[in-house]
């Protein structure tokens, strides 16, 4: 990861959650580091770390006294196009949620254009086999194949009692081509029968037909699908945000069952792990 970007760009959105408008701006930087900074709190800063990391129906980053939630998609765009170097202002507490997908922020940062840095951030390997589970779902590490290469090969299964997901599962190698062409655009996903207690619980109150698929009891409400598995390209989308906090690139193999934000923080944590 040893780029940043050429010149700086702007995105203006809503929060999912707080519902709240926000203007984002992605700056170059050369750093070395992806460094948050919210100018609505008089430029208070925090730099990514898997330590200021939490999951409230979303992948949310602590600060002093302040968070910035909603993190992943922008976070896994970043990753996957290798730009380790960025600073991110907003003046609100949570990345926009655009049309609930990654492809807003590849487009912008295809628009802003890439610049490489001299000192690229080495990868990380993973060496051993190791497995986080809870609840019936499980995340498995282990080291690439020698017929993978030097690559990140993820795979994820889901299984959800709707006519319209049921079981899914894809396999992908994170690579900035197949990233932008079958990850990014797959939208979050959500049930309509549980909008009220999300909303009751302060959470979703920026989710809307136009940013989220919303499924009724037997149909999507706002159809049409980008893809016919989008539901597990989604749930792709958020692992890569998420291993996106180990700031570095990885190589290894990586296999979630039914897995989620929880369980996708506490599997970066076990890399890190002496």
């Amino acid at each position: 990861m040893n780029r940043t970007i050429k010149q700086a760009v702007e995105i203006e959105g809503i929060g999912v959650h707080s519902g709240k408008p926000v203007r984002l701006r992605l700056v170059p930087s050369g750093g070395g580091k992806v460094v948050f900074r919210r100018t609505d709190l008089g430029g208070a800063e925090l730099t990514l770390s898997p330590d200021r990391a939490l999951t409230l129906n979303s992948t949310v980053l602590q600060g002093e006294n302040f968070r910035i939630g909603t993190v992943e998609h922008l976070l896994a765009t970043l990753w996957a196009a290798g730009i380790g170097s960025c600073l991110v202002e907003l003046d609100a507490e949570e990345i926009p949620i655009l049309d609930g997908s990654a492809l807003p922020f590849v487009q912008a940062v295809e628009k802003a254009g890439f610049e490489e840095l001299p000192a690229a951030r080495p990868p990380l390997r993973i060496v051993e086999k190791m497995t986080v589970e809870e609840k019936g779902a499980w995340i498995t590490l282990e080291p690439a194949a020698v017929e993978e290469g030097e690559k990140l090969t993820l795979t994820y299964a889901i299984s959800y009692d709707h006519p319209m997901i049921g079981l899914q599962s894809r396999e992908m190698a994170l690579t900035w081509p197949e990233f932008v062409r079958d990850i990014a655009p797959a939208r979050t996903f959500g049930f309509l029968k549980d909008v009220d207690g999300l909303r009751r619980q302060g959470l979703a109150l920026g989710s809307s037909y136009e940013n989220t698929i919303v499924l009724g009891e037997k149909d999507v409400v706002n159809p049409p699908l980008r893809f016919p598995d989008e539901y597990v390209r989604h749930k792709l989308l958020d692992l890569i945000g998420d291993l996106a906090l180990l700031g570095s690139p990885l190589i290894g193999r990586i296999t979630a069952h039914k897995a989620g934000h929880r369980l996708h923080l506490q599997a970066v944590h076990r890399l890190l792990s002496p």
